[in-house]
């Protein structure tokens, strides 16, 4: 039977797309990765990240990454985002997964087969903590490349969630087009920033 894990990042997150990975390990994996210290992605540093992607990349049978859009997030919830991003992920897997491995407590409601819950996933199973890491890699990349597009918000340091930088900088800025908008008090939606141009990560 063909395991997959996945999980995603960037689900509280005030601005840009929800992140998902999917991770189908070789058998050596869990020998290897246990012993090079892979766990849960936020129980590690970015430099650490950073040092355990290409040992992650070496040990995957397969791996995916997904993602879902502001705007998607904005037009169907959260919930169902997370969901779009994380079968996306799923789908981009070859061989594709006989069972599928869904960090949380909830289960993955469009994907037609074979899945299991695991609350904690990314500290207890090794497949979801790879997801995690590849997932929060791929993500941070792409609020590195994003802050150079809009330089006044912090994207690189926040990545995207509310810390009190960020609404500052929405309260003086207002909202860019990857920016939630569900996601923002009233006070923080504002007008656009000059010279935004639109964007849709779907």
């Amino acid at each position: 039977m063909i395991v997959a894990g996945v999980d995603e990042v960037g689900r509280g997150c005030l601005f840009g797309p929800v992140w998902a990975a999917a991770v189908i390990l070789k058998a050596e994996a869990f020998d290897r990765l246990p012993a090079l210290g892979v766990t849960d992605s936020k129980a590690l540093s970015a430099k650490r990240r950073q040092a355990l992607l290409p040992e992650i990349h070496a040990h995957c049978l397969s791996y995916g990454l997904g993602q879902a859009s502001a705007a998607c997030i904005d037009a169907v919830g959260i919930r169902a985002a997370t969901e779009l991003a994380m079968c996306r992920a799923l789908q981009r897997l070859c061989p594709s997964a006989d069972h599928v491995l869904v960090d949380g407590s909830l289960p993955l409601r469009p994907w037609p087969g074979s899945q299991e819950t695991v609350v904690a996933g990314d500290s207890h199973c090794l497949a979801i903590a790879c997801a995690s890491i590849l997932a929060k890699e791929g993500r941070d990349a792409l609020l590195q490349r994003l802050d150079q597009r809009w330089p006044g918000y912090g994207l690189a340091s926040h990545k995207g969630y509310g810390t009190k930088a960020h609404r500052t900088a929405l309260l003086q800025w207002g909202p860019t087009p990857l920016h939630r908008l569900s996601f923002l008090a009233p006070e923080l939606k504002g007008g656009s920033p000059a010279g935004a141009s639109s964007g849709n990560l779907e």
